[in-house]
């Protein structure tokens, strides 16, 4: 049974993102075209689960598979989809047992990329939401402190929510740029 912890935004975490997109990208090879960091931990003031998540866009979903060795052997735990069809998660401990990195892996133009970056660029761009939302998490935390599933249902209403929003202001964002081109 795992503690649900959240905790004040660390400055740390953009680094230890850093860090880790680059082992992982080495290790991926030519087959990475991007490494994104998303998750609570990519969004400046929120307090988050200290779980870093990594968004790897690569050019052949299948050529990952090729890669299971070389992920277990800089720590990550081979997931498969786990849930998710077309991609590839992998998940990492460190030497006490806790959560350090979660890895998310999809082909490039997937939907589930786009997702995953309006998403965090919405929260970024609007921190009154991006409070709720971090409140929402403390406040889950509190009421599920060992069950993260009852965690995860109680962030899933807001979470749409956001990605509605997310989505409308994406394509506010984009037809303001065509415009001042």
């Amino acid at each position: 049974m795992r503690k649900v912890e959240v905790v004040p935004h660390n400055q740390k975490w953009r680094t230890a993102f850093a860090v880790e997109s680059e082992r992982v990208a080495a290790e991926m090879g030519e087959n990475v075209i991007a490494v994104h960091h998303i998750g609570s931990t990519a969004i400046p003031g929120i307090y988050a689960k200290p779980i870093i998540d990594l968004l790897v866009e690569v050019k052949n979903i299948f050529n990952v598979d090729e890669q299971n060795s070389s992920m277990e052997s800089i720590g990550y735990e081979v997931m498969g989809e786990f849930g998710i069809p077309g991609r590839r998660y992998f998940r990492k401990n460190n030497q006490a047992g806790f959560r350090t990195h979660h890895i998310h892996i999809f082909e490039v133009g997937s939907e589930q990329v786009k997702r995953h970056l309006k998403f965090r660029d919405y929260m970024i761009a609007h921190a009154d939401d991006a409070q709720k939302y971090s409140e929402l998490k403390r406040k889950l935390a509190k009421k599920y402190p060992t069950n993260i599933d009852k965690y995860m249902d109680g962030k899933d209403q807001f979470i749409r929510e956001i990605e509605r929003k997310a989505a409308q202001w994406h394509k506010t964002q984009k037809s303001q740029l065509s415009i001042t081109q």
